[in-house]
């Protein structure tokens, strides 16, 4: 049987950062054997939702704006009620991404909310997995995850700058978790074939 993942990135991009994230977590997911789908959730189509219900998992993505997801990812998510009601998507795997122009920006109620949504779905959440980038004296804002944030992946460019500006390490932190979330979504296809589970 072939285990080798489908994976989806449902995001929304205001002003294209957002957009440099995702297709970051494409390199990511496909270096390790994934088939990637990207979905622009601000303009679903039938074949978008018949694309996230076929897929091993799911990548959430969005900008954090007041405190939130934007509300283009909080419409997709209000509409994807269907899915819950079906249970559609229960077991996939989950992971998100976000953005801000602040270093902090409330990112962390972002990808709460993401996790949320996928515990509602009763999806597995992944999460980064990796340690806090630049938070001791020796270390640089190149590490991976310098933002220091673990529920997901985040970036942060100032608010006045364009999408060139997106800081290469928070590029380089979207693609690990897209590897991530490919790897550990082959290891449960492999074990869920073993058993016999599909």
């Amino acid at each position: 049987m072939d285990t080798s993942p489908r994976i989806s990135i449902a995001y929304h991009s205001r002003r294209g950062h957002t957009h440099v994230l995702a297709e970051a977590v494409r390199t990511g997911a496909e270096a390790e054997g994934a088939a990637v789908t990207m979905v622009l959730v601000e303009d679903m189509q039938d074949s978008d939702w018949d694309t996230l219900d076929a897929a091993d998992a799911i990548l959430f993505g969005a900008p954090t704006l007041m405190g939130s997801a934007s509300g283009a990812f909080h419409a997709f998510a209000e509409a994807t009620s269907t899915r819950w009601r079906t249970q559609s998507w229960k077991d996939k795997i989950g992971a998100g991404f976000t953005h801000s122009s602040c270093k902090a920006g409330d990112k962390h109620i972002t990808l709460g909310y993401f996790a949320t949504l996928a515990a509602q779905h009763q999806m597995h959440w992944v999460n980064l997995g990796l340690a806090p980038g630049w938070h001791l004296s020796h270390e640089s804002e190149s590490d991976l995850n310098r933002l220091g944030y673990f529920n997901g992946a985040a970036a942060a460019t100032m608010g006045d700058l364009g999408t060139d500006a997106v800081h290469k390490s928070d590029i380089a932190t979207a693609e690990h978790l897209g590897g991530r979330v490919a790897r550990h979504t082959a290891v449960v296809l492999a074990g869920r074939a073993a058993l016999g589970l599909v």
